[in-house]
């Protein structure tokens, strides 16, 4: 047996055990796939990240589902990179380049004056696809009615690396009435039967935030929800840009809140600036270092 050092972040959280769990494993470049996908299984986390050398840029990271490897994902970027550089894995380091598969993206990291590491992630151009399929049993598989559905905007698969149905909502109270059934995503879903669903509102708990949303996943993930999620909320603040605030030219900041539902709330920021015909999105986040854990691989 062999044992792997596992280090458990919080992203989009300053508090342990609220925001967006991570598992981190710094020694990457000794594992195979195989290994990488047994140690995501085994941590259970809906990400669990792996930074390793890069040819292309000053590293790579890759991250895995307890199912699956994903392109990107957002809150475990933002984890990896908080490690790297509180660990002073990073030197100096406050510009740099990551590796994923979804191409490779710009990182900025701000230290403030009290210590605090700000870590700003460069978000994939934003796509986005009509959802054509039975609103009432996309609403329904989500534990709603139609009439939840906040009908004045469209539901759309949107991606800024990774793609999510984006269901806009009428009301906050219907957040705490939802219950998922993941199993039926993919039949409703049938333009991208593996992606995740993202209802979300532009009501919220916190009266400085400017969305509320919860993350259900894809039954293909292993995982029910995710807590507070990083390239849903760019890929939401790049919706709000094209079919909310629209006619804007000073850059936007959005603050999205998430996780309050499941004792999990944590923020995210969203910048959201126009690019031409398209949007340039990013979003911005720190963590905070919950523990250190063993894994064991059988060899």
């Amino acid at each position: 047996m062999e044992s792997v050092t596992v280090y458990h972040y919080d992203a989009f959280s300053k508090e342990p055990n609220k925001g967006n769990p991570a598992g981190v494993v710094l020694n990457g470049d000794e594992l195979t796939d195989i290994e990488m996908q047994e140690i995501a299984f085994k941590v259970g986390f809906n990400e669990t990240a792996f930074p390793v050398k890069s040819h292309q840029a000053d590293l790579r990271i890759r991250y895995f589902t307890p199912g699956h490897e994903m392109n990107l994902c957002g809150h475990a970027t933002i984890a990896t990179i908080y490690a790297l550089k509180s660990k002073g894995l990073l030197g100096d380091k406050t510009v740099l380049t990551i590796e994923t598969n979804a191409g490779i993206l710009p990182i900025k990291i701000n230290t403030s004056a009290s210590g605090e590491i700000l870590i700003t992630m460069q978000q994939s151009s934003p796509q986005f696809k009509l959802f054509t399929g039975s609103k009432k049993d996309l609403a329904n598989s989500i534990g709603l009615t139609e009439s939840d559905l906040y009908a004045d905007l469209p539901i759309l698969y949107g991606s800024t690396g990774t793609w999510t149905l984006l269901i806009p909502i009428k009301q906050l109270d219907a957040f705490k009435k939802m219950e998922p059934n993941n199993k039926q995503f993919p039949e409703i879903l049938k333009e991208m039967p593996k992606s995740s669903v993202h209802p979300f509102c532009l009501d919220t708990y916190d009266s400085n935030a400017d969305m509320h949303a919860r993350h259900f996943s894809s039954p293909y993930s292993g995982t029910i929800e995710d807590a507070v999620t990083g390239t849903a909320s760019g890929v939401m603040g790049a919706f709000y840009a094209k079919y909310i605030k629209q006619n804007f030219s000073e850059p936007i900041k959005l603050t999205v809140e998430q996780g309050h539902e499941i004792e999990k709330d944590g923020r995210v920021i969203v910048d959201v600036s126009k690019n031409n015909e398209s949007f340039n999105v990013q979003i911005i986040g720190s963590a905070v270092l919950v523990k250190d854990f063993q894994v064991l691989l059988e060899k």
